[in-house]
């Protein structure tokens, strides 16, 4: 008869050889199964996101305005690894609760990478376009590592991005994941007041060192500038280049190029450590900031009709949609016949 401590022991011994078994299991599909990053794209309506989008992916077609949210994947094989990169755009920041919550509920937060496109040419929307997209990323991140298990290991990751010897890390308040905020049609910008340009740029340096986040000026018609985004997407979906931004630029006379980690508070100004509060207040202060409300017409005053594009031709769609269009006519003729009866039998 069977020692009750010896089957007891036995069964231990096997669920140990059983979850190293699984571990190694896990390891080997880590090592060998597809590498999968999500990047989130999201910003200011109209300033160039599905260009950047576009030649990332080599597409040599004249972008279309995003409605809602797009999707595209993008796959890579190195010597040793699979890589997936599943590419989210958001058309429009207003009213895109919903929506946003989407690449990170399909990909989880620990995989996640963000670009937050502004667009420089319209400063006055700057501060609304961009604590737009910031409560959009801080409020489902927040969500997500209220019931995460691995919360502590993300909030590690975030640190060691920005170093955890880096002197003001106790002042910041990280993102859980890689933010990068780029500061689009730097083109235009280059040809504005230099006080403004200043403001400009010391909000967005303390708002990315706040967060953690790195900072890049970008216009498509410079091909320096959109190389080096291309490749910083690149970065986040693949890992490669190791290094995109290939200069460090802090002068609001340039464009700015300032990786995670690499600013402090003193080098951004003499405030000294900055809070949201402290840096809208500082911006709204020397320029005048409005909100993003009614201002669709000013950007698209003649936006053409979706259902009429080619590019967004479904045939099944569309015949049921001119089904639905005929009943539609068919009950106005209808109606207005009617009427014009009543009417004619009053008289």
């Amino acid at each position: 008869m069977a020692n009750p401590s010896e089957s007891t022991k036995t069964e231990t011994i096997q669920d140990i050889a059983y979850k190293l078994a699984e571990e190694q299991l896990n390891q080997l599909q880590l090592e060998n199964g597809p590498r999968e990053r999500t990047i989130f794209i999201l910003g200011s309506k109209g300033v160039g996101k599905t260009t950047v989008i576009n030649t990332f992916f080599d597409r040599d077609e004249a972008p279309r305005p995003t409605l809602a949210l797009e999707y595209s994947y993008a796959r890579k094989t190195g010597a040793a690894q699979k890589y997936i990169c599943h590419m989210w755009e958001l058309g429009s920041l207003e009213n895109s609760q919903q929506l946003s919550c989407i690449p990170f509920k399909n990909h989880g937060i620990e995989n996640m990478a963000c670009v937050i496109m502004l667009d420089l040419s319209r400063p006055q929307y700057l501060w609304s376009d961009l604590m737009a997209a910031y409560e959009v990323l801080r409020d489902y991140s927040d969500r997500q590592l209220a019931h995460a298990e691995n919360s502590d290991w993300i909030y590690e990751k975030a640190r060691e991005r920005i170093k955890k010897e880096h002197p003001d890390l106790a002042t910041l308040d990280l993102m859980p994941f890689p933010v990068v905020i780029v500061g689009g049609k730097y083109d235009l910008f280059i040809n504005c007041e230099p006080e403004m340009k200043k403001h400009i740029c010391r909000c967005l340096r303390s708002m990315a060192h706040l967060t953690g986040a790195a900072v890049l000026f970008y216009s498509q018609k410079l091909q320096k500038l959109s190389k080096t985004l291309r490749d910083t997407i690149s970065h986040l979906a693949f890992g490669t280049p190791s290094h995109p931004f290939r200069i460090h630029a802090t002068d609001y006379n340039d464009a700015l190029s300032i990786w995670f980690g690499t600013d402090t508070w003193d080098k951004i100004s003499s405030m000294g450590i900055q809070t949201l509060q402290s840096i809208e207040a500082n911006l709204t202060q020397e320029i005048a900031q409005e909100r993003a409300g009614g201002r669709e017409q000013d950007i698209n005053p003649k936006l053409p009709d979706p259902a009429k594009d080619a590019g967004f031709r479904e045939s099944i769609i569309d015949e049921m949609r001119s089904q639905k269009d005929e009943e539609l006519r068919g009950i106005v003729r209808d109606n207005m016949q009617q009427l014009r009866g009543k009417f004619e039998s009053v008289k």
